[in-house]
């Protein structure tokens, strides 16, 4: 299976290449946008609160531990990549929703 451009793998994680969207009216998953993938949170762009509402928002989707999930790069940029531990690239993109596409189903509120 090829796997989109917004995902890599890397030695015993996923990096998942992502942009994020603070303030939006909802927590959701959106579309893939070239090499990384829409994300939006409610949570506004101040004390690290968006980063937090992003790795909860994306740990709930792949359910798996929050502690699983590592913000590598973009501590306060839009973009950023977050490593996944303990699942394939497979894994994540089933959780995810498909090959790169919109995701179905995957608009936790919170």
């Amino acid at each position: 299976m090829i796997l989109p451009e917004f995902l890599k793998v890397r030695a015993g994680a996923v990096c998942l290449s992502v942009k994020v969207q603070p303030r939006a009216a909802k927590n959701e998953i959106g579309q893939a946008l070239g090499h990384e993938l829409k994300i939006k949170v409610t949570a506004p762009p101040v004390d690290s609160a968006a980063n937090e509402s992003l790795l909860r928002l994306l740990a709930d989707t792949l359910g798996c531990p929050r502690a699983a999930l590592q913000l590598v790069r973009g501590q306060t940029s839009r973009h950023k990549q977050v490593l996944v531990h303990g699942m394939s690239g497979q894994a994540v993109l089933a959780k995810l929703g498909g090959k790169g596409g919109p995701p179905t189903g995957l608009a936790p509120t919170g």
